[in-house]
């Protein structure tokens, strides 16, 4: 009979839920392991280190292609360093891009809360608009087009 722990345990020692474990195996990110006469799957101390791992990878926001990529790179033990900084490299242009359209993003909506704010003012003293002006100005146009940027 082959030695190994089960499912549940390597769970709760990767953080990974079963259905998670499941679908790397799937996906083909982890061999699938041996089972016991019963079925169960068995898992080794590797398979647990490489599910750490691809979980480690996707917290740092690679894809599980990208992931697939980097197991590869781990197992065949090749001077791989230029390859996954040219990985690294990739994700952090992402990531970045992402930062700055979040800071645009939140440029608009300081805009449109001050604006709120403005409106609520002004009406505490008298009623000067039928409606609210963020919404006069989304339905006029996206509100990121006011000031020439466009999200997308």
């Amino acid at each position: 009979m082959a030695k190994g722990v089960q499912i549940g345990k390597v769970a709760q020692q990767t953080g990974l839920t079963v259905d998670t474990i499941r679908f790397y195996e799937k996906e083909g990110l982890l061999m699938e392991p041996p089972r016991t006469e019963g079925g169960f799957r068995l898992y080794t101390a590797r398979s647990v280190e490489q599910l750490q791992f691809i979980r480690k990878a996707q917290e740092l926001g690679f894809s599980l292609a990208e992931i697939r990529e980097l197991l590869v790179i781990q197992d065949e033990r090749t001077e791989a360093c230029t390859h996954v900084r040219d990985l690294i490299e990739h994700r952090l242009k992402t990531v970045r891009r992402k930062i700055q359209n979040l800071t645009t993003l939140e440029a608009h909506l300081a805009a449109a809360y001050t604006k709120c704010g403005q409106a609520l003012e002004n009406d505490a003293a008298g009623p000067q608009h039928e409606c609210c002006p963020v919404l006069e100005s989304i339905a006029k146009g996206s509100p990121t087009k006011e000031n020439g940027h466009n999200e997308g």
